[in-house]
């Protein structure tokens, strides 16, 4: 019994036991909040910035953004709970599209879904990092957006408007083809388009080439306000067999209530590349799936959360275009849609 009181205070949890127990404690408390602190990190909304250059009150195009939102739900991103949105409209201003894009990034968005040849430029100015996904630009090679389509390389990818051939969009041809068939009297037709677009010399050489191949004169019609449209649009359509096409732009859809009554108050047939003016009113037409095109770019942003590179997903054309008709717009007009051209029709308003 005399030897065992010799022994150290640790033998028998004494003094230096303690600081040892302590120590452990200590380390396994430390390891506990770094482990916790991690997973919060892990399970934290990622964050997606749309920037819309629109307002907020444009049903058509907020139905699509809506597409975008439930086709990533749908992936497992559910707003709220792992992802979260951060959304901004401001409408057809540039230098709000500037300032929008600016605190996006200045917050640190993970990912950032935009749309417009205008608009796509002002975003990767502001960021060569955060990725960029884009819906409905033109010609996104000629435009030095990405270096190939197949490999886009940096940070942006996205699904361009039109299929383009060379220096030529035929989507333009396409259109331009269909309003003569719909008004057979057409001998004359105007490109109407906003000179700051920069696919407008695509869009203007292809447009003139076409109507060569058809007979028609093709005109330019060159815009930059919408103030600017009536008195532009009424000098053209004074005279018998004119048309008018509308390739996509930025100010021609946010103002396509006043088109599409123009045209209709000037009597002259118009073709417009997005579906969203014959449901306002217009003619027809001949536009990608723009809606199907939204919700495609959900798949990409899941890729990249994933932990894909924007770079490495290529660039995607459209697979499908949709025709439509307002059979309402024809009466008015006076014109009968021939059988041949409802039959194309993927939607006809009456």
């Amino acid at each position: 019994m005399e030897a065992v009181a010799h022994l150290p205070h640790a033998a028998f949890g004494g003094p230096a036991s303690e600081r040892v127990r302590r120590r452990a404690l200590l380390r396994g408390v430390a390891a506990l909040a770094v482990a916790t602190t991690g997973a919060r990190a892990q399970s934290s909304p990622r964050v997606v910035g749309i920037l819309m250059p629109y307002s907020h009150g444009d049903v058509i195009v907020q139905a699509r953004v809506d597409g975008f939102r439930n086709a990533l739900a749908e992936l497992g991103w559910r707003d709220g709970d792992t992802v979260r949105f951060d959304l901004r409209w401001p409408g057809d201003d540039l230098e709000k599209v500037r300032r929008d894009a600016a605190e996006l990034v200045e917050r640190g968005v993970d990912a950032i879904l935009t749309t417009g040849s205008r608009v796509v430029p002002i975003v990767q100015r502001q960021t060569r990092t955060i990725p960029i996904v884009f819906v409905g630009t033109s010609d996104p090679v000629g435009q030095g957006f990405v270096a190939a389509l197949a490999r886009p390389g940096g940070n942006t990818t996205g699904f361009s408007l039109f299929e383009f051939a060379g220096d030529s969009a035929p989507v333009i041809g396409k259109m331009l083809e269909l309003l003569r068939q719909i008004a057979p009297a057409t001998s004359r037709a105007a490109l109407v388009f906003n000179p700051d677009n920069p696919a407008t010399a695509i869009y203007a050489s292809t447009f003139t080439a076409a109507g060569r191949a058809l007979g028609v004169a093709a005109t330019a019609l060159p815009l930059r306000r919408p103030e600017d449209l009536r008195a532009a649009i009424s000098a053209f359509a004074t005279t018998p067999g004119a048309g008018l096409v509308f390739p996509s732009d930025l100010t021609l859809l946010a103002n396509r209530a006043l088109v599409t009554g123009l045209a209709a108050e000037l009597r002259v047939p118009a073709i417009f590349a997005d579906t969203a003016f014959a449901v306002a009113g217009g003619l027809a037409a001949y536009s990608p799936d723009r809606a199907d095109m939204f919700k495609r770019a959900a798949r990409y942003v899941d890729r990249i959360f994933r932990g894909e590179s924007p770079g490495d997903l290529p660039v995607q054309q459209p697979t499908r275009y949709e025709l439509v008709i307002n059979l309402r717009s024809a009466a008015g007009l006076g014109l009968v849609v021939p059988p041949v051209v409802l039959a194309l029709a993927d939607e006809v308003i009456e």
